[in-house]
């Protein structure tokens, strides 16, 4: 087994509502677990993002037709 991930405290301030909803999703003793998740996918969306723009900055845009082609292999869930 490899070392703990180190971690840093922080204080972050939310809608009394979002925080209460919050606890009730993850139960008190979790919200730090829950929240870390949650920023994970955020990151990987944003990094997501960033690569897009990037490809769309340096290649042609994505047409129709090759839309079409990946809409076809890429089976629905």
């Amino acid at each position: 087994m490899g070392e703990p991930a180190r971690t840093d405290k922080m204080s972050v301030t939310i809608p009394s509502e979002l925080a209460a909803e919050l606890r009730a999703r993850a139960g008190r003793g979790n919200v730090s677990a829950y929240v870390t998740e949650a920023l994970v996918r955020q990151l990987e969306h944003d990094r997501l993002g960033d690569l897009l723009a990037e490809l769309a900055e340096n290649h042609d845009p994505v047409t129709e037709e090759e839309l079409a082609q990946a809409r076809a292999e890429w089976p629905e869930q």
